[in-house]
């Protein structure tokens, strides 16, 4: 098994500026509408600032990108018993204007600076968009009971290999970019998710940042543990971790936001791929002002993304699930990319779809 993890784990480890990546394996081991405009240039008078940005490129590639882990390879989870694992979920009462659980969201993931993080920076607008609506219609053929909603998943803090002026490593985006997106967005009548990669941060600083966004209705969070770096290494080598209360900490905030604003229940994409990214999920608080989903984002062939999805995600119930498809690591080795009738054969079938 290791010989045939090897390519993908060397593959991860191969990031511009890392140094050995022996940790990071070990770690890894464990576990349309007529064509929109180009990203305006920055302006003085961005409609919606949030704070001081920076306006360096981020220096992540989809080679940083990580494989999904196969630590329970040896110990399954097999679909027979994935339904005594906690499933279904007792949910909170559901609140007018909830997205899940009559909807299904697929998203386009990515960094207007970066055509090498994720499709939506590496395509124009022009060709970007058409494509999205192209794949949400597909999830629609694939499954009529929910109605799907197309959605630009952007990258608004990224980990960085540099430490930076504060010594953080992490770079936060500038307001025109945000802007830009949400305008794309609204073209579409999509949602927008704002991704955090705290780096040597924490949530508590650049969260409340976001508010002038986040109180928007059509906008909400994801955090990613596997740039939340703790033990204070540098993010990409080694994998990072959140707790039950970083996730709280989110859940609580954005509860404030939709009772202050009055807004419909926002999302909280939770990303994870490894045991470790993510400890005591049993003390998560499930409120219904926020839909948690648990995001299976590990790439690599479809049976390790299965065994990921089921080990990580399935076995550890929280809320909602959701499921990560890459349009170029998945298929390296000739393999076709999974499709909507092989992901929705999974229980619980995600409800979240995003493509990077």
């Amino acid at each position: 098994m290791l010989a045939f993890l090897i390519p993908w784990l060397t593959a991860w480890a191969c990031h511009p500026g890392s140094s050995h990546r022996a940790s990071s394996v070990h770690d890894s081991l464990q576990a349309f509408r007529q064509p929109l405009p180009s990203p305006q240039a920055p302006t003085a008078d961005s409609t919606r600032p949030i704070g001081d940005t920076a306006g360096d490129a981020p220096n992540q590639s989809d080679t940083m990108q990580k494989p999904a882990t196969d630590s329970g390879r040896n110990n399954p989870v097999s679909p027979s018993k994935e339904k005594t694992h906690g499933w279904p979920v007792k949910f909170p009462p559901t609140l007018p204007g909830a997205i899940f659980p009559t909807h299904r969201v697929v998203a386009f993931y990515g960094n207007l600076y970066s055509k090498n993080m994720g499709i939506l920076g590496e395509l124009p607008p022009s060709q970007m968009i058409p494509k999205l609506l192209q794949y949400a219609n597909m999830w629609q053929q694939a499954d009529t009971t929910k109605k799907v909603i197309p959605a630009l998943h952007l990258i608004v803090v990224t980990a960085q290999g540099y430490p930076g002026k504060d010594g953080k490593h992490r770079l936060r985006m500038p307001n025109w970019m945000i802007d830009s997106v949400l305008h794309m967005a609204d073209r579409i009548h999509g949602l927008v998710f704002l991704d955090v990669q705290v780096g040597l941060s924490t949530l508590q600083d650049e969260v409340p940042r976001l508010e002038p966004y986040l109180k928007l209705p059509n906008v909400h969070l994801a955090i990613d543990p596997e740039f939340s770096m703790k033990t204070g290494a540098v993010p990409g080598t080694r994998i990072g971790t959140f707790d039950a209360a970083d996730v709280n900490y989110c859940v609580d905030f954005l509860a404030r936001l939709v009772q202050q604003y009055q807004l419909p229940p926002k999302i909280l994409i939770v990303h994870r791929f490894t045991q470790h990214m993510l400890t005591n999920y049993k003390q998560i608080k499930l409120r219904p002002e926020v839909q948690i989903v648990m995001d299976m984002d590990g790439w690599g062939p479809k049976w390790l993304k299965i065994n990921s999805y089921r080990n990580f995600i399935a076995r550890e119930p929280v809320e909602y699930t959701g499921f990560k498809l890459f349009f170029k690591n998945d298929t390296r080795n000739g393999q076709p990319i999974m499709t909507p009738q092989e992901v929705l054969s999974l229980f619980p079938p995600p409800v979240y779809i995003q493509y990077q």
